[in-house]
């Protein structure tokens, strides 16, 4: 979710920048006109983290190392996405390499394996990989790796780690229940919440039967803090609520199943892909409205308008207006791929990724 407002719903006819990043689903992450992402070459077999500038898509940096394309039912490649915090970026890949890497010139600050001989911090690789971003809270990192670890930013030492939870591939989110901060994350089992001090367990509602479950949404808090969760797997999305003996639903349905990429939420209301369907979500569970042709894809809000990467390769905006589905714009960008990942608007450029590895950049700024 962005409140960036100053952008136009049709973008230019032509790309700004076109350029090959390898393949996986990694987005993009902009930040003093450097955007960075990840990709896989799988002639070589490397990783890479790349710095872009952010308007000619320049490279800047690029930092490699050795990976395995874990393409399983897929064709396989990066899935996570770096995070910025200052002038470092962190770097999580499927294997637990995880990287500080210098903004400006791409040099290691540190790398910690999190799963070095011995695997003191009892983690299994999941089916697909580790797959959330590092999340920054003031001078921690968390990572959602079926166990939630919590990580010494300055140096990389894993300080604690929560309970096992099952593969997990969605990233966390943190927030203040009843003056507690705590973390929230989907995990093989379904929702966890863990105190941020050390990670002990503040609540845990099972979604799927099976401790293996894939669950990649990060959770969207609602402001009165409850939780809405989503899992393919049972199939079933819920409210979950804060209660005396745990957590609870407020409603349990299978309406909004998300199965990559999460729902946004705008004011009262959830957009979101259910399967190939493009969906409108009230939080009581009750549909407002669905839209099908579009295909199974990604969804970004800003403002009062979506950012829709549809599952045909076509770039759309529409409204976010729980009164009907209304298109603004639409954009063909790519022939070939899977479209699980959300575009990003940043400063007027949308940023879109394909599968197979092309990322492109579109201008829809208000002026040059």
């Amino acid at each position: 979710m962005s409140t960036e407002t100053d952008w136009k719903s049709a973008g230019k006819t032509e790309d700004l920048w076109r350029r090959e990043v390898g393949l996986g689903y990694s987005t993009v992450v902009v930040q003093d006109g450097r955007a960075i992402t990840m990709g896989y070459d799988k002639d070589t077999g490397l990783d890479s983290v790349w710095c872009l500038d952010a308007q000619t898509g320049e490279v800047r940096w690029r930092h490699t190392y050795p990976s395995k394309i874990w393409n399983q039912a897929h064709e396989g490649g990066t899935v996570n996405t770096p995070t910025f915090d200052g002038d470092v970026v962190y770097s999580l890949n499927r294997e637990g390499n995880f990287y500080c890497l210098d903004v400006k010139s791409g040099e290691v600050r540190w790398h910690t394996i999190l799963m070095p001989e011995g695997n003191p911090h009892e983690l299994e690789i999941p089916t697909w990989g580790f797959s959330a971003s590092p999340l920054v809270v003031g001078e921690h990192l968390y990572l959602n790796c079926g166990r939630l670890l919590a990580i010494e930013k300055s140096s990389g030492k894993v300080l604690w780690r929560s309970n096992d939870y099952g593969h997990g591939y969605g990233t966390p989110i943190a927030f203040d229940q009843a003056g507690t901060a705590v973390l929230a994350a989907m995990n093989g089992k379904g929702l966890g919440v863990v105190r941020q001090k050390d990670g002990s367990e503040v609540g845990a509602f099972e979604l799927a039967g099976k401790s293996r479950g894939i669950h990649a949404a990060t959770p969207v808090l609602v402001e009165d803090g409850t939780l809405f969760v989503s899992a393919p797997t049972v199939p079933t999305s819920a409210r979950i609520a804060f209660g005396e003996d745990g957590l609870k639903p407020v409603w349990n349905d299978r309406v909004m199943i998300n199965s990559f990429s999460g729902c946004v939420r705008v004011g009262q209301h959830l957009y979101g892909f259910d399967g190939q369907v493009l969906a409108c979500l009230d939080l009581d569970g009750k549909l407002a409205w669905s839209e099908r042709g579009i295909g199974n894809g990604a969804v970004f809000a800003a403002g009062d308008r979506l950012l829709i990467m549809g599952g045909n390769g076509e770039l759309i905006t529409a409204k976010a207006s729980p009164a009907k589905y209304e298109s603004l714009a639409s954009a063909p960008l790519f022939e070939a791929g899977r479209y699980w990942t959300k575009p990003i608007l940043a400063n007027g450029i949308v940023y879109c990724r394909s599968s197979k590895g092309t990322l492109v950049a579109r201008d829809h700024r208000t002026a040059p």
